[in-house]
């Protein structure tokens, strides 16, 4: 046997995958892969004699989708030089989709008989079938509620039907997404994995200056060349959205004094404006450190995160859309968790998107699909045990009164009103978690740019608008303008129930069709990167401070 000569000759390029493929074993590229070029078409052509006459034994099979390949195929070979080449060419060619890293090896020796090739072949086919068009990963395996509902792809039928038609590239290519939004993070994923080739170890741009102490720090008004780094990385990553001009000093302000600094001589390098500093304590919070806008060496770690770490993060997230139905309902609300921000679709159209605040890490919000089905005006809310004997064990009668709040059968149930927690609207979700949109009484809490601060529902900015919108799409205005007004608790029930995802995405597509950054609050990408082949990530997780005891 020399399956481990064969992998430690194939990891590092030694032996290409066709060879590999065709003298007896399957097996995986060289990690990164150049751009796939268009082949030519391959020529129908019957298999070599020797694979038709090649019997594959059934007690030898024993996975169920491989078993239904050859039972299809009369347990005959299946493999032509052409199918196996078209499959090569597939896989050398999945650095596309963020699986470079993912080694689709069998474990055979050099001197496998035929039919053990055969099957061998299939299993790597069926593996990477199943990768592309249902993810590599279970998310099922890493959350405790994942809801979402998966593609179902008969795997065997098409492979089958792929290598009769010596299609087997483009079967393969067919299971991944093809909407525009995965085809722009696969090619982010491509140039993030080039760079890392070359920067490995992070970005040079930041690295620590030679001074120590305080000539080390950037403040405010500090000259630095890796000031116009730190813009463009604060507005990829969401913090400053409006950056304006990066201020770049003339020779007239050379000779001034800005902030206390000793005049500054000629130069191009960039001012490290208010404005500046206070996206950077945007980051600086969602990373866990002290929020003061100057950049230190804490703050460079974070701002270091080089293309490797963005490579994973964009691979991570390529898996993530495989996970997902090809084809989501047209009318329907997104939120994306990781980014505390809600969309929402109408026909097929985005027509609203507002921030939301979402699950604090340790009470995340989970990822699920259920669907709206009523508004309730005026909600009351009933709290749940958890906080009842958690955060509120030791309230009393005068605490309760303050908060509008009255014990009944044992609940601690707060009335309707400003005050309430849920706010003026509910947005009564159909699931058994308790996990719903709503209206806050801490609007504030939206200016926040790290808004991971719930007990797990999402509370929506300008909910009764939100409320507003939604009745009028639905042809219930008058219904739900009554059922305000009323200033008591009723319920609207909506004609058409609309689905909601509550997804979690760190790495999306913007609005201007840009590739956007942000944290993993919850820390879920690590258990699905290791899977497809990357190391733990060493980045610092976002950290969220309780703010209320609302839902």
């Amino acid at each position: 046997m020399i399956v481990t000569t064969l992998r430690a000759r194939l990891a590092s390029g030694a032996m290409p995958l066709a060879l590999l493929l065709t003298n007896g074993a399957a097996g995986a590229q060289p990690a990164q892969t150049a751009p796939r070029r268009a082949a030519p078409p391959a020529k129908p052509s019957a298999a070599p004699a020797a694979i038709g006459g090649v019997v594959i034994s059934r007690q030898a099979v024993t996975d169920a989708t491989v078993r239904a390949v050859y039972t299809k195929a009369k347990w005959r070979a299946v493999w032509s030089d052409a199918d196996v080449a078209a499959l090569n060419t597939a896989l050398g060619d999945r650095s596309r989709h963020g699986l470079d890293h993912v080694a689709f090896l069998p474990d055979l020796p050099a001197d496998a008989a035929p039919a053990d090739i055969d099957v061998a072949r299939t299993r790597v086919a069926l593996a990477y079938a199943g990768a592309l068009a249902r993810g590599r990963v279970d998310p099922a395996t890493l959350h405790q509620v994942y809801t979402l509902p998966r593609p179902s792809v008969d795997l065997a039928t098409g492979l089958v039907a792929a290598i009769a038609r010596h299609k087997v590239d483009d079967w393969l290519e067919s299971l991944a997404p093809q909407d525009a939004d995965y085809r722009l993070l696969s090619d982010a994923y491509r140039v993030f994995s080039e760079k890392a080739l070359t920067t490995p170890a992070g970005p040079a741009p930041l690295e620590a200056p030679a001074q120590t102490g305080a000539a080390a720090l950037i403040r405010v008004g500090t000259r630095d060349p890796r000031v116009a780094t730190i813009v463009e990385q604060l507005v990829e990553s969401g913090y400053l959205l409006t950056p304006g001009p990066v201020a770049t000093p003339t020779l007239a302000q050379s000779a001034s004094t800005i902030a206390g600094l000793q005049p500054a001589t000629p130069s191009s390098a960039p001012v490290y404006t208010q404005a500046i500093a206070d996206a950077m304590k945007g980051l600086q919070t969602d990373y866990g450190i002290a929020a003061d806008g100057i950049v230190g060496p804490e703050t460079l770690k974070v701002l270091n995160l080089g293309p490797g770490d963005r490579a994973r993060a964009l691979a991570v997230a390529l898996e993530r859309r495989r996970w997902l139905e090809r084809t989501p309902p047209a009318t329907r609300i997104d939120v994306n968790t990781a980014a505390s921000q809600l969309r929402y679709y109408r026909d097929g159209v985005l027509v609203d998107q507002r921030k939301v605040i979402v699950g604090e890490p340790g009470r995340e919000t989970p990822a699920l699909s259920s669907p709206i089905y009523r508004l309730v005006a005026n909600p009351t809310w009933t709290v749940p045990k958890s906080i009842q004997n958690g955060e509120m064990a030791n309230v009393d009668d005068a605490y309760l009164q303050e908060h509008n709040m009255v014990l009944r059968d044992g609940w601690i149930v707060q009335q309707p009103g400003p005050s309430n927690a849920l706010g003026l609207v509910k947005f009564d979700m159909a699931n058994d978690q308790a996990i719903y949109l709503h209206d806050t009484s801490a609007p504030g809490l939206f200016d926040r740019s790290q808004r991971h601060l719930s007990h797990g529902c999402v509370r929506v900015e300008d909910a009764i608008g939100f409320a507003q919108m939604l009745a009028d799409d639905q042809g219930v205005t008058e219904a739900w303008q009554t059922a305000q007004a009323s200033g008591e608790m009723q319920f609207v029930p909506l004609p058409r129930r609309i689905p909601v995802r509550l997804l979690y995405e760190n790495v999306y597509v913007g609005d201007a069709g840009n590739v956007a950054f942000r944290t993993d609050p919850y820390g879920w990408n690590d258990p699905v990167a290791e899977q497809l082949g990357f190391e733990r990530s060493a980045a610092r997780r976002a950290e969220a401070r309780d703010i209320d005891i609302g839902p």
